[in-house]
């Protein structure tokens, strides 16, 4: 039962989650044989300020 993990920031749409499983279980099926029944994605949305990178808030890039 593999489990894929996915942070990103804030904002994307339902629709574009959806087509990323879609994506993402075509891969895992296609590659390592693991069928989208066994698959589990999940999303974590975090906000630009709870997120820090390059030595600064993405929040102020």
């Amino acid at each position: 039962m593999p489990v894929v993990h996915i942070h990103m920031y804030k904002g994307r749409t339902k629709e574009q989650k959806k087509e990323l499983v879609r994506r993402i279980s075509k891969d895992f099926e296609e590659v390592v044989n693991v069928k989208p029944d066994s698959l589990h994605i999940l999303f974590q949305d975090i906000d630009k300020e709870d997120w820090g990178t390059r030595g600064n808030l993405a929040s102020d890039l």
